[in-house]
């Protein structure tokens, strides 16, 4: 039977385990009641009191009171996370939206002052460019934070926190974690990152100066299309603080079935990750190669103008760069669609991280069109590259740009 060193993810004979033998047994154990080898699922929304609860904080999340509080399932999760990630501690929430609210909500109050990428994920744009601001009196910045220089010079007295998103979604424009992180704590702030476009197989962001990384459960650390989930992880002080506020009192818990699902699906993450490294890579060379595209943006590229920043950031020799690139085609509006039309294999929808591969147009009336480079302003595709053989899902590319006519 696994030593239970193994599964708190201790080293043994002094030697640390390696992340794959940490994703598969981390967050896993023996269950008491059964001996069965796998955590079962706790699907209840209550648990058995003391026979005297008087003194009991109701809103506590040490103990097993109440569901939304905290359960099992949640727990063993946060404590793989928090491992793979570098950190003390980790929340795990409803979403990965959740996660980036809780952080923001938790962290941010009225009068204070945040930074942020200029290119983030719809929803962490639309909290912070325009939730935060005009609901609960929170100042922010929108910067270009893959040069440095934007987020010094747009420190204030006020400043508390500085979220980047790196590689950005859906630009791949990528930032120098250990710079911005050196700006921040300089001005006392803190620095958050979202790490979904890199996982933590790809990219530890602590090892870089973060303090807090946000991960999209639902992308590649679940890796199956089939849960929603998120994740801050940081220190205790931070999700004791994040837990009371967003978990308890706001709600934002991750079911039991969701957390069970999404802790399995991690098993596996440091093998996809590597095919997905590796088909997008590939991938996207091809697309560079041929004619009929306008641009290519993939940090493996050493054409991206991000690539040795990327690079500098791989958190070990079998790390890659993702498996998102976005492209454009030398075409117009209905064009894009056509192509996508006659794609076999890659799937037309939104998300990334699952194990098929999906690809979603985005047009030229994008609410954030104005903050992408120039070659972005005529539309383009996001590609999240999944698992099926290199050679078809180039085949599939090349057969839709013949049937389209391009």
């Amino acid at each position: 039977m696994t030593s239970d060193l193994v599964h708190h993810g201790e080293s043994f004979d002094g030697i640390p385990l390696g992340f794959a033998t940490q994703s598969i047994h981390l967050g896993n154990g023996v269950d008491a009641e059964t001996g069965a080898i796998r955590r079962p699922i706790t699907l209840a929304n209550a648990y058995a009191l003391p026979y005297d609860p008087s003194d009991i904080n109701w809103s506590s999340s040490d103990v097993n009171l109440y569901t939304r509080n905290g359960h099992p399932n949640q727990r063993y999760l946060e404590a793989k996370l928090a491992r793979l990630e570098g950190t003390e501690d980790a929340v795990v929430l409803a979403s990965g939206v959740a996660a980036l609210a809780a952080t923001f909500t938790t962290l941010l109050n009225r009068g204070d002052h945040a930074i942020f990428s200029d290119t983030t994920y719809i929803a962490a744009y639309r909290l912070l460019n325009e939730i935060l601001p005009e609901k609960y009196g929170i100042e922010t910045s929108i910067v270009d934070t893959s040069d440095p220089e934007n987020v010094r010079a747009a420190i204030r007295p006020n400043t508390r926190l500085v979220h980047i998103e790196t590689p950005a979604n859906p630009t791949l424009k990528v930032t120098d974690i250990e710079a911005v992180a050196t700006i921040a704590h300089g001005a006392g702030a803190l620095l958050s990152v979202d790490n979904t476009f890199n996982s933590p197989f790809n990219v530890r962001p602590v090892d870089f100066g973060a303090d807090v990384v946000i991960e999209s459960l639902t992308k590649y650390i679940n890796g199956h299309g089939d849960a929603l989930g998120g994740a801050i992880a940081c220190s205790k002080e931070l999700t004791d603080r994040i837990r009371f506020t967003y978990q308890v009192n706001y709600g934002g818990i991750i079911s039991p079935f969701n957390a069970w699902l999404i802790n399995r699906g991690s098993v596996t993450l440091p093998l996809r990750m590597r095919q997905h490294n590796a088909s997008a890579l590939a991938v996207a060379r091809h697309l560079e190669s041929l004619p009929q595209v306008r641009f290519v943006a993939y940090p493996g590229l050493e054409s991206h103008p991000h690539h040795d920043v990327a690079a500098r950031q791989l958190a070990r020799p079998d790390s890659g760069f993702g498996g998102v690139l976005s492209f454009g085609l030398d075409t117009d509006h209905d064009g894009h669609n056509r192509f996508v039309s006659k794609l076999n294999v890659i799937t037309s929808a939104v998300s990334l991280g699952h194990d098929e591969s999906l690809i979603v147009f985005l047009g030229e009336d994008d609410e954030r069109q104005y903050l992408y480079p120039p070659e972005f302003h005529r539309g383009f595709f996001r590609l999240a590259v999944g698992l099926e053989d290199t050679d078809d899902l180039i085949r599939d590319i090349d057969h839709a740009l013949r049937e389209t006519g391009l």
